[in-house]
C-alpha cells in the first residue's frame, strides 16, 4: 500500500468520526427536547387538576402556568381564600345570583339607582310632592288669606315673607308648585295619549293613514309652538283648564313621530308576525304586543315634554295668559317681577318661586336621563 492510499484511508476515518459526532449531537438534542416536552405536559396536566400545585410551585413559587401557591390561585385552587374561579359564596357570586332572580322592573330600578343625579332628583321630587300636600294643610294661613302684613320680609311668622296683598308666600309657593306640576302632568298626559295613538295607527297600518296623520303633524310642527299656544289662548281665553287642553293638543306631534318610527321597526318582528298569523285582532297586536315594547321611549320622551311644559306654563302665566289669580302657580307668582321696584327691593316675592321652578325642571330632566339609561337594552349591568 502506497503512502497515497494510507492518506486516503486516514481521511475516511476522520470523516466517519465526524459523522458519528454529529449523530451523537443530534441524538442528545432530540433527547433534551423530549425531556422538555414531557416536563411541559406534566406541568400543564398538574395545572388542570384543581388543588394540585406540586409541579407548579406549591410552596409559593411561580410555575409555568402561573399558579402561585395556595393563597391566590388563578385556575381555581380550592385551598386559597382568594380563588378567581369556582369559589362560591363571594360577593360577586351573591350579586350574580341576585341579578339572575330579579324581574324586569327590578332590573330597571337597579339601573336607575346607579344614575346618582337621577336618583337624587327623584327623591327631591318626592319630597317636594310631600311638601305640596303637607304645607298648605299645616300652615296657619291659607294660600289666598290676607294676613294684614303687606310686603313683609321673611320672619318667624312668615318664613318666605308676604306679597303685596299680605298673603303668606310659603303657602302660596308650594300651592303654586302643586298647580304647575298638575298643569304640566295633565298636559303631558294628553299629548302623550294623542301622540301614542296616532303614532301606533300611522306606523302599523301605513298607507293613507300614515300619509294623512304625518301631513297633519307637519302642519302643526310648522308653526312656532309658543306662538300657536298664545294664539289659541287668545281665542279660547286664559285659565288653567284652557291652558292644559291647549298645550296638550298642540304638543303631540313629536310624540307621534317618535312612536311611529318605533312601530315601523317593530311591526316586522317575529312575535308581531306570529300574532298576525294566529289571527289576533289589530287592537290586540297594537296594545298588547307593540305598545309594551314602545313604552320605554314614550316615558323618556314624556319627561322631556313635562319639563318643557312646566316652563311654558310659567311663561304663559308670567305674561298673564296662563293660570289666573288668585289661583297661585309658579308662573303667576313670578309675574310680580315685572315691577322694577319689586325686582330690586322685594326679592322674597319672586326668588323662591323662580328657584323652585328651575329645580323642578332640572330634576324632571335628570329623571328622564336616568330612565334612558335604565331602559337602555345595551346596558348589561
Amino acid at each position: 500500500m502506497t503512502d497515497k492510499d494510507k492518506d486516503i484511508d486516514i481521511d475516511k476515518d476522520i470523516d466517519m468520526d465526524i459523522d458519528m459526532d454529529i449523530d451523537m449531537d443530534m441524538d442528545i438534542d432530540m433527547e433534551h427536547k423530549g425531556i422538555k416536552a414531557t416536563e411541559n405536559m406534566a406541568t400543564v396536566g398538574t395545572a388542570a387538576v384543581p388543588g394540585n400545585s406540586d409541579a407548579a410551585g406549591a410552596a409559593g413559587n411561580s410555575g409555568a402556568v402561573g399558579i402561585s401557591g395556595g393563597s391566590d390561585n388563578s385556575v381555581g385552587n380550592s385551598g386559597g381564600p382568594s380563588d378567581s374561579v369556582g369559589n362560591s359564596g363571594g360577593p360577586s357570586d351573591y350579586l350574580a345570583d341576585k341579578i339572575a332572580h330579579e324581574n324586569y322592573y327590578q332590573t330597571v330600578f337597579r339601573r336607575f339607582k346607579r344614575h346618582k343625579l337621577g336618583y337624587v332628583s327623584l327623591i327631591f321630587l318626592f319630597i317636594t310632592l310631600i311638601l305640596i300636600i303637607v304645607v298648605p294643610r299645616i300652615s296657619p294661613y291659607g294660600p289666598n288669606q290676607i294676613t294684614g302684613s303687606f310686603r313683609q320680609a321673611p320672619s318667624a311668622a312668615h318664613w318666605f315673607g308676604t306679597d303685596r296683598e299680605g298673603r303668606d308666600m310659603l303657602t302660596r309657593v308650594f300651592t303654586g308648585a302643586g298647580v304647575s306640576l298638575f298643569v304640566a302632568f295633565l298636559a303631558t298626559l294628553i299629548s302623550s295619549v294623542v301622540g301614542v295613538v296616532l303614532g301606533l295607527i300611522s306606523g302599523y297600518f301605513g298607507g293613507w293613514f300614515d300619509t294623512v296623520i304625518m301631513r297633519i303633524t307637519d302642519v302643526v310642527m310648522s308653526f312656532p309652538y309658543m306662538l300657536l299656544v298664545l294664539v289659541a289662548a287668545a281665542i279660547f281665553g286664559p285659565g288653567m283648564w284652557n291652558i292644559i287642553l291647549i298645550m296638550g293638543f298642540v304638543n303631540w306631534p313629536g310624540m307621534a313621530r317618535m312612536v311611529r318610527s318605533n312601530v315601523m321597526s317593530l311591526r316586522k318582528s317575529n312575535y308581531v308576525l306570529g300574532a298576525q298569523v294566529a289571527g289576533m285582532p289589530n287592537r290586540y297586536i297594537l296594545f298588547k304586543e307593540i305598545l309594551p315594547n314602545t313604552i320605554a321611549p314614550v316615558l323618556i320622551y314624556a319627561t322631556t315634554v313635562m319639563a318643557q311644559t312646566m316652563l311654558d306654563e310659567a311663561a304663559l302665566s308670567f305674561l298673564g295668559m296662563g293660570v289666573q289669580p288668585p289661583t297661585a302657580s309658579l308662573g303667576n307668582l313670578l309675574n310680580v317681577a315685572q315691577s322694577f321696584s319689586i325686582l330690586e327691593n322685594y326679592v322674597w316675592m319672586w326668588l323662591p318661586p323662580g328657584i323652585l321652578t328651575v329645580l323642578l325642571v332640572v330634576a324632571v330632566n335628570f329623571v328622564g336621563d336616568a330612565l334612558r339609561d335604565a331602559f337602555d337594552p345595551r346596558n348589561l349591568q
